[in-house]
């Protein structure tokens, strides 16, 4: 048996040109130094946090201008259903308002990542990870975003922060003569985050068919709680499972689309366009569209295969949502730069109104009692588009637990659940001069397990939030004539701006975002997803129906 040489090779090897626009911060805190007969780039912590800062405030307003073209092309595409442009235009409306730098992009302001990798000849001091949490620390402190940490006090009980730390960094060293510091910064959101998904299967699966029934089972079950349209990420193989799963991440931003797209027996990671082609087009034939049916689940999709176990093969599925937010970052001879986003969106955006791009809205009052309320969404069939004006509710996940206690107490629905519909959301930071920040929906099944049961107690007929619901909650509704009704996700400034006329708190105070809110809103857009008769928008889309086979 011939013994191998060694041969090494990076399993994600990276094009060596870099074609990423980048902007100048700053010039200071970067200089070059001489020792041992070397050089070597010193860099400031100042510098890193400086950079930090700058990153976060930009992601959580600016997107990159190929996300904002792919928004414009659903709207150009004549094959894009209604509701497919009408919550593409809308989105691209919120990011106009968003890039003003006052109301972020969407209320879920996130967790902060960054991760960094260094030659060997750029010199910090060693501080790195704490000056870089400290220009995270900055950016949630200055701007208007949302704390969303919850650091555990024991096992049980939690707080948030109050800071939106920690946040995940990861730091790297990378090989290379010239001194340069290079990093992704992203702001992850819940919605986003919880469509991460691992699957340890068996290589039975690397069969065209095989693995295209799979996917098609496991990229219907995402569903739309985290915003579509997705950049989709799907890894096959890797040396662990949590190796599989920081690819997926990688590849959901884009940060991998230079890998070389065919294999050596030295085991680098390849990306298949072929079989990304095919399942952009499977996740077209869906019909779950861009949140309300049609054409867009997903921009575009990421497929990377990498080396594995014999034994083994992980797969990962990820996500990167509507509030598409992450950048580029380096520091170089030259100064530090950031990558250049687009600063104005509005240039996207089309000369048409909103009634070129949507069925017709039917407008509903919410200050008439509920009785009349439920009467009027019950003429109207699923996907039916409903522009709402009154007051609501605002209640999430602790509010939900807190009034679940209530009942087990003995004690009776609270009338402020009974006379509004509810809204599942939490606001990030009111700026001056507006009634509300940020203010999108949050993910439906979280309420799931309660919707039953409050329904029964006279309350949480009418809901309002984004994503499917489940069986329980579709069988809740027709027995006692509830309507759960989709917000578009992902349009949080524009909701701020555009809808929301007047936010008080109605109790429990203390938690924050997860207070229980009165709202006022006007011509807030919405759509008809689970009706009083059973009926479910989702139930044909999610279930597997389609008979697809891969090319090999």
């Amino acid at each position: 048996m011939t013994t191998p040489e060694f041969d090494f090779t990076e399993v994600l090897p990276h094009a060596a040109e870099d074609t990423t626009e980048y902007r100048l911060v700053s010039e200071d805190g970067v200089r070059l130094v001489e020792a041992a007969g070397r050089r070597f780039l010193e860099v400031d912590p100042e510098a890193l946090t400086l950079l930090a800062r700058t990153a976060i405030g930009d992601i959580q307003h600016l997107l990159r201008p190929g996300h904002l073209a792919q928004l414009r092309s659903i709207i150009e595409d004549p094959e894009a259903s209604g509701n497919d442009r009408y919550v593409a235009t809308d989105l691209l409306r919120n990011a106009a308002i968003a890039a003003g730098g006052v109301l972020p992009m969407c209320q879920d302001t996130g967790t902060a990542i960054v991760i960094g990798k260094r030659t060997e000849s750029v010199l910090t001091g060693g501080a790195d990870e704490r000056a870089l949490a400290r220009g995270v620390f900055d950016a949630y402190q200055e701007l208007n975003l949302r704390y969303s940490q919850q650091a555990p006090l024991s096992f049980w009980e939690e707080r948030n922060t109050k800071s939106n730390l920690p946040a995940q960094i990861e730091l790297y060293h990378a090989d290379g003569e010239e001194p340069s510091y290079e990093f992704l910064f992203l702001a992850k959101g819940g919605g986003s985050a919880n469509k991460t998904f691992l699957f340890q299967a068996t290589p039975a699966l690397l069969h065209p068919d095989k693995l295209a029934g799979f996917l098609e089972e496991k990229l219907r079950a995402i569903g739309t709680s985290a915003c579509p349209p997705y950049h989709l990420a799907i890894v096959v193989g890797g040396m662990s499972a949590e190796f599989t799963l920081k690819t997926a991440k990688l590849a959901s931003a884009r940060a991998l689309d230079d890998l070389p797209t065919q294999g050596s027996p030295s085991g680098h990671g390849i990306r298949d366009t072929d079989l990304e082609a095919q399942v952009l087009e499977m996740t077209r034939q869906f019909g779950i569209g861009a949140q309300f049916g049609g054409k867009y689940f997903c921009h575009d999709v990421r497929v990377i295969r990498l080396p594995r176990h014999g034994a083994s093969l992980p797969i990962g599925i990820a996500v990167s949502c509507s509030a598409d937010r992450q950048a580029k970052a380096k520091i170089t001879r030259d100064g530090v730069f950031l990558e250049q986003l687009e600063r104005d969106p509005a240039r996207f955006l089309p000369e048409v109104g909103s009634e070129e791009l949507s069925a017709d809205v039917v407008h509903i009052d919410l200050n008439q009692p509920m009785s009349d309320i439920r009467a009027q969404l019950s003429e109207l069939p699923v996907k039916t588009r409903v522009s709402l004006s009154g007051p609501m509710i605002v209640a999430r996940d602790i509010a939900h637990a807190k009034i679940a206690e209530r009942l087990d107490a003995g004690e009776p629905m609270p009338d402020y659940f009974r006379d509004h519909p509810v809204y599942y959301a939490g606001p990030a930071k009111t700026p001056e001069g507006y009634a509300s920040g940020s203010f999108g929906p949050t993910t439906a099944g979280r309420m799931d397990s309660y919707v039953d049961r409050f329904q029964a107690a006279g309350g949480s007929f009418v809901m309002l939030a984004k994503g499917n619901r489940s069986k329980q909650v579709v069988d809740a509704c027709a027995e006692h004539g509830g309507f759960y009704l989709g917000s578009i996700g992902g349009p949080a400034a524009k909701i701020a701006q555009d809808c929301v006329t007047a936010l008080e708190v109605l109790e429990y105070p203390e938690l924050g975002m997860e207070a229980v809110w009165k709202i006022q809103v006007e011509n807030f857009p919405a759509f008809v997803v689970v009706d009083d008769k059973g009926n479910d928008f989702f139930a044909e889309t999610l279930e597997p129906v389609l008979q697809i086979a891969f090319r090999s």
